[in-house]
């Protein structure tokens, strides 16, 4: 309490608040008082305010009488400043706020740490300062954003601490917060990569909308390129490169998704997946220095049109698709052996590779070493570069995506070969 403060910290905490008052009386006045010179507030109001609320507070500190009243007859004069200045402006709003904000702040740095005061002027400061700024964000959100931002803090703060942390069935170790912690990463860096895409300005080609598109789903974005490719008439370099680029990018993810989870596998597994990516990016390097002037260039800026990753539906499905593939992973290593865990793991490959990657990343099967699951977790990213590579000839056509076609079919097939070397060295 700050009656075991020392009369110097108490005169150093109230010349805090009164610091912080005309700290955000200037702001204020930049604002406010350039419009309406009679607004009540400023940089002599808030510090008056502030003595105020100390001086009321330190009168009665326990049953807070006098701070009350004061309270109530400050509100009571912003009221009337709201009733006579009879306008539906924001001001009339933020003015009285801003006060009673001032109002608080000698309490607030007598019984709090100085850090709370210096936050919450901080805070009114930026937010008087950016208000332009903010609306014209607020202007470009697309309508619905924020429920999606709604659904993503659903997922992150109230299902997830409220799941069971421990097995539930005897078949598989996995827990409901392991599958909930799972859809949570994927989510996150899926939600982020949606972001980005949605709201950064794109220019014209393939290269960055391919970046992006890779941490989101190289799958989708390998459809989506194959499509512009086939609307294109004509082979696109740059989109050809995009190609490669995805799949590049989803070297990166896996590793960052298994690292949330598992350390030592992520770093088991970290030089084959860097090698594999500057692979693919030698590649879509190569593919680059292919480009030519003379080759028809894309139009318009190329969008991938991400969906919303935090859909419930999507949810649910890679909620059930990762207790199958952890039920199955399981069940496989148990009656077929490690064998038949790399064949799951080639099947894997064909579908979302997400659940399976995570599921060996939580501890899905038992009695696996590190290189063997390293070993699986490649053979699944080989096995969906190859259906990728399926893709784009059954999308962008043979013609015009046979060469990015092969190049994912070459990268399938050095990474089943660095999955040997993997189950060679863990022999």
């Amino acid at each position: 309490m700050f009656n075991q403060l020392a009369p110097i910290d108490v005169a150093g905490r109230l010349g805090l608040a009164i610091g912080m008052a005309v700290f955000m009386g200037l702001a204020f006045e930049g604002i406010y008082k350039r419009e309406q010179h009679s607004s009540p507030g400023g940089i002599r109001t808030f510090p008056l305010l502030a003595s105020l609320g100390a001086m009321l507070f330190l009168l009665d500190s326990k049953l807070l009488l006098p701070f009350i009243v004061g309270l109530a007859a400050v509100a009571a004069w912003l009221y009337g400043h709201i009733r006579m200045a009879a306008t539906d402006d924001e001001s009339s709003f933020i003015i009285p706020i801003a006060n009673l904000l001032a109002y608080t702040f000698g309490p607030a740095a007598l019984l709090q740490p100085p850090w709370i005061v210096v936050a919450a002027a901080v805070t009114a400061v930026l937010l008087l300062e950016g208000r332009e700024a903010l609306h014209r964000v607020a202007r470009q959100v697309a309508t619905g954003e924020a429920l999606t931002l709604g659904k993503f803090l659903i997922l992150v703060g109230i299902v997830l601490p409220l799941l069971p942390d421990h097995p539930v069935v005897p078949w598989s170790p996995i827990t409901p917060f392991q599958v909930w912690l799972a859809l949570v990463a994927v989510s996150s860096l899926s939600y982020a990569s949606y972001l980005l895409q949605r709201y950064l300005p794109m220019k014209s080609g393939a290269l960055l909308p391919a970046i992006l598109g890779g941490l989101y789903s190289s799958t989708a974005t390998t459809v989506t390129l194959a499509r512009r490719q086939k609307e294109a008439g004509a082979a696109q370099v740059d989109i050809d490169v995009g190609i490669i680029i995805a799949t590049a990018m989803m070297y990166l993810r896996i590793d960052v998704v298994v690292a949330l989870f598992n350390p030592s596998l992520a770093l088991m597994l970290l030089p084959a997946l860097l090698a594999l990516f500057a692979l693919a990016s030698v590649l879509a390097l190569w593919q680059w220095r292919r480009r030519s002037p003379a080759l028809p260039a894309v139009g318009a800026p190329l969008q991938l049109a991400p969906l919303n990753p935090l859909q419930l539906g999507t949810a649910a499905t890679f909620a059930i698709l990762f207790v199958v593939v952890s039920l199955a992973a399981n069940w496989v290593r148990t009656s077929f052996g490690q064998s038949g865990v790399f064949v799951l793991a080639g099947i894997a490959g064909t579908t979302d590779i997400d659940p399976f990657v995570l599921s060996l990343a939580q501890g899905g099967v038992a009695g696996m070493s590190l290189q063997a699951v390293s070993a699986a977790i490649l053979i699944a990213a080989s096995s969906n570069n190859v259906l990728k590579a399926l893709y784009a000839l059954i999308f962008g056509g043979a013609q015009a995506c046979r060469r990015p076609a092969a190049l994912l079919c070459s990268l399938g097939l050095v990474g089943v070969g660095v999955a040997l070397l993997y189950l060679r060295r863990g022999a």
